[in-house]
């Protein structure tokens, strides 16, 4: 945990309020991005966020210091949007995230993978309705990595699993996003005008045998 949190923590346990405004201040913007992205609803995100930072609040005496605060904030903020959309379902398609919020994400730096070439609009709107395809518990991975930028440690300590079952939910969902994004023969490797050598437009790389002269 960094200094300034650990100052701010101790003030605000040793009675002035003012130092939790200022870590309020400090992570709303990108805890509100990661309930968006969740709840799917700008209302709905900023309730999240409200619930979230008073539970904090309340339970911030129980906090060790044994993880980065923006964790133990996100796994609260985790918890009161899945229970939000428990309450809501069906859920909202992930579409309307995209199309009415006018949110992007804090940081998609290190969003390298299927969706990085991807252009704004209308591309993001065909990720956005990709990324809904998902199952929940890829989504949610693949959201709080490549979106939020979560640690695979801090991933695995907001949803209770270990990290390899983390790593491998990531590794499909990734796989299954690219399957969703990427048509077959624009994907690295893939023939595009057929096979140079042989001519085989099916692209399996298998010479085709000349045929044989027909006897009358």
């Amino acid at each position: 945990m960094n200094d300034d949190d650990r100052r701010l923590i101790a003030d605000c346990l040793g009675g002035k309020r003012d130092a939790f405004g200022e870590l309020v201040s400090r992570y709303q913007t990108r805890l509100y991005n990661a309930a968006l992205r969740l709840v799917h609803s700008p209302d709905d995100a900023a309730d999240v966020v409200q619930d979230a930072f008073l539970s904090a609040y309340q339970a911030l005496h129980t906090f060790k210091g044994d993880a980065e605060f923006f964790t133990w904030l996100y796994r609260i903020t985790f918890n009161a949007a899945i229970s939000l959309k428990r309450k809501k379902r069906p859920v909202i398609s992930l579409d309307a995230n995209a199309q009415d919020s006018g949110f992007e994400p804090d940081d998609s730096s290190d969003y390298v993978k299927p969706g990085a070439a991807l252009e704004r609009t209308e591309d993001e709107r065909r990720l956005s309705a990709a990324i809904a395809k998902l199952s929940a518990e890829h989504r949610e991975v693949l959201l709080m990595k490549d979106i939020d930028g979560l640690k695979y440690e801090d991933i695995a300590e907001v949803l209770g699993v270990p990290i390899g079952t983390i790593r491998s939910r990531l590794h499909r969902a990734r796989l299954e996003l690219r399957d969703l994004l990427v048509p077959l023969e624009e994907r690295p490797g893939a023939p595009t005008n057929g096979d140079p050598l042989t001519g085989d437009q099916s692209g399996s790389g298998v010479i085709p045998q000349p045929r044989r002269a027909r006897r009358d």
